[in-house]
């Protein structure tokens, strides 16, 4: 962003001064409109992001929903449309390549090469931006918990490094900004939770950080989040935020184990937006408040006992199950 501030003084020298400031936008990503067709197939319907710096930015959503397009678009893999994209303040229009300087990418599936070992393949990318510089390599193998598997072939590593070593090569020209397209895709709890620190480590270190999931538990970890659903932007900002979304919608839990006749009863009440099951626990998500005494009535026909139905917080999961329910 570049603020223009004209000075002039007519009488003592009579010109004005020009004077350009450049000051760092506080948004890493800022699009407006971002929109993508594949032939006939509209993959990504005018979507806009805002995503702050240094922050964690979640971008939820169910297979096809146009996660990976969206990444690709950011990255300047693929050209979309868009009234206004900037990255790192950059326009994605004109100044694509310069973006790609200052910019990690991690694509969803492993897409180093398989025979260089670990070392091997950081080199490479250290080359390729003329950062081969031995001391940060090692430092990096390090920090991604890389060193006992240097001489390692990639392609025999495991699925957990596989992903600290894409990351590590992501990150050997230490970028602004880090493009993590489902990185934990696959990946154990233990695992995932060790990435999720690095992530941490990355974003407290000044890093922005944009990670496409549909792992709802990772979603709440976010510090912003987005719900993208068949293309369209359905929900963008902080987790309250994101909450806040249901507006004057009702939650409703009870404490009761999955019976299929409860799930069809309930559902077919008038004002009643999702059902969920969650372990011995039925959520409903209702229009107001009101649907209260007919949600208890029906779980009382179906099952002949008296329910304890009490209201409750909206959780990320329920507020996408409500948006996404089509």
């Amino acid at each position: 962003m570049v603020l223009e501030v004209k000075l002039e003084s007519k009488r003592l020298y009579g010109y004005s001064i020009c004077l350009e400031v450049n000051i760092m936008d506080s948004y890493a990503i800022k699009v407006k409109n971002l929109a993508k067709n594949f032939g006939k197939v509209s993959a990504l319907n005018g979507i806009d992001l805002n995503v702050p710096m240094g922050k964690v930015y979640g971008m939820l959503g169910p297979n096809a929903a146009g996660k990976s397009t969206t990444i690709r678009l950011l990255a300047g893999i693929i050209r979309g449309q868009a009234t206004t994209a900037k990255i790192l303040g950059i326009d994605l229009e004109t100044g694509s390549e310069k973006i790609k300087r200052h910019i990690g990418y991690v694509a969803q599936h492993f897409a180093l090469y398989p025979d260089l070992t670990a070392a091997e393949n950081l080199t490479f990318y250290a080359t390729l931006y003329g950062k081969n510089d031995a001391g940060h390599k090692r430092s990096l193998l390090i920090q991604y918990g890389l060193a006992d598997f240097a001489n390692r072939r990639a392609g025999s590593l495991s699925g957990g490094y596989k992903r600290r070593l894409s990351i590590a090569c992501a990150m050997v020209h230490e970028p602004e900004l880090i493009l993590l397209d489902e990185p934990t895709a696959g990946i154990d709890p233990v695992t995932r939770n060790e990435l999720w620190e690095l992530f941490y480590e990355l974003s407290v270190a000044g890093k922005t950080l944009f990670i496409t999931t549909h792992y709802m538990e990772e979603a709440e970890r976010c510090h912003y989040l987005a719900f993208l659903n068949r293309g369209n932007l359905v929900a963008e900002g902080s987790l309250q935020d994101i909450r806040s979304t249901l507006k004057n919608n009702k939650v409703f839990v009870c404490s009761l184990s999955y019976d299929p006749k409860v799930s069809k009863a309930v559902t077919a009440l008038e004002g009643v937006l999702t059902v969920n099951q969650v372990g011995e626990h039925l959520r409903v998500v209702a229009r107001d408040q009101s649907v209260a005494t007919e949600l208890k009535q029906a779980i009382i026909k179906t099952t002949s006992s008296t329910p304890l139905v009490q209201l409750a917080k909206p959780t990320i999961e329920d507020v996408f199950i409500t948006l996404t329910k089509e």
